[in-house]
């Protein structure tokens, strides 16, 4: 099946919010942080690879300070084929998709639509899922433990960056944090503790997509 979108969304910081435990403060009411101050604290935007394999695949990028959920994962739509044998009772756009988590709970997951038991023909969402933390009973390392083992004790560099990478990846984002700073156009506002301003489900909801989350 060819991807029809990407996400991945890295989300950090989080906190239990009002629904949860307890409330939660944004940015502007953190001690020291001037109350008219344009520093960002949350992305999403949209990027498209210019090459045969990826051609025509957007990809929807979103991170953030005080989300919902702290979580960095990839979502992987597929597009729906031509003619299905089969209509989707169930309304949900992009049945069909892979979840890539890779933290805090490493897990893939592959959803799809699957026929109910019995003699009709009534199909349900559902999923297979590999969890490493059931499947393996072993400690894992975190990231950055994993990290410096590698480099001091193995000298191992594989999971590093190389440093033409990180001119290349500068090289894209720097034109972004230009306009933004040059821009009189003050960042959207959210409230902590959610999945941010209502423009980044916008930002997806015009090639008629949606965040995992909201699926």
């Amino acid at each position: 099946m060819r991807p029809v979108t990407v996400e991945a969304r890295f989300e950090s910081d989080h906190t239990p919010q009002a629904a949860g435990v307890q409330p939660v403060v944004g940015y502007h009411e953190e001690a020291s942080i001037p109350a008219d101050s344009r520093t960002e604290t949350f992305v999403a935007l949209k990027a498209e690879i210019s090459n045969w394999r990826w051609a025509g695949v957007p990809f929807f990028l979103r991170t953030g300070k005080r989300m919902a959920e702290r979580v960095a994962e990839i979502v992987i739509n597929f597009r729906d084929v031509p003619h299905a044998l089969f209509p989707n009772p169930t309304g949900l756009p992009f049945a069909n998709r892979l979840v890539i988590r890779l933290q805090p709970d490493e897990s893939i997951r592959l959803y799809f639509l699957a026929k109910e038991p019995g003699d009709g023909m009534r199909l349900q969402p559902t999923y297979l899922n590999l969890d490493f933390q059931s499947m393996f009973k072993v400690r894992r390392a975190d990231a950055y433990e994993r990290l410096l083992l590698d480099v001091m004790i193995r000298g191992d560099l594989s999971l590093f960056m190389r440093r033409d990478e990180l001119a290349e990846a500068w090289r894209w984002v720097e034109p972004i944090l230009e306009n933004w700073a040059t821009s009189p156009i003050p960042p959207k506002t959210y409230t902590a503790g959610t999945w941010g301003p209502a423009a980044s489900s916008g930002l997806l909801s015009r090639d008629g997509v949606a965040w995992h989350e909201e699926v």
